[in-house]
């Protein structure tokens, strides 16, 4: 297999990982914040905390490595229109994640304690579960943008 096929299937690969694991925590934090249960959103958050760390981490370091790689092997300029909007849209969706895993642990802290000292779940924990869900609204969206520019390749200038 050559260093090209090779490239393109780690950096495929990995952009199913982000994409399948963004669309898998996002569902399952929902799923939980609607029981109202301080036990099921704990562990809950503690299972999408780890995964956050083990996989969406470990791809989205993945990602810009192959995809440089990628370019380069290909020699595609990362001027390229296309290219250049995936690169700022990925840097985007960092500056919502960051913040998102922060509060994925906040969130697990406080339903922890909750689930622990029998207290609902007070107005911190609604605050963060709103604004987790508000950056996952952008991110998620620049995600499936990055798809479409990645498949569709389509030819335009930014500068």
């Amino acid at each position: 297999m050559a260093l090209i096929e090779v490239l393109r299937w780690l950096h495929v690969i990995g952009a199913a990982v982000l994409l399948g694991t963004g669309a898998g925590i996002a569902f399952f934090m929902v799923m939980a914040h609607r029981t109202g249960d301080s036990k099921i959103i704990a562990h809950v958050t503690q299972t999408v905390v780890a995964a956050d760390y083990l996989f969406t981490a470990t791809a989205a370091v993945a990602q810009p490595i192959t995809g440089i790689a990628l370019a380069r092997q290909t020699g595609w300029p990362l001027s390229e229109g296309w290219m250049a909007a995936s690169i700022g849209l990925y840097v985007l969706i960092g500056v919502f994640w960051l913040p998102v895993v922060w509060i994925q642990t906040q969130i697990c802290r406080i339903a922890t304690c909750a689930a622990y000292s029998g207290l609902e779940l007070g107005p911190d924990y609604h605050r963060l579960f709103r604004i987790w869900f508000l950056c996952g609204v952008p991110a998620f969206t620049a995600m499936l943008a990055i798809f479409w520019l990645m498949v569709a390749r389509p030819h335009f200038q930014l500068w």
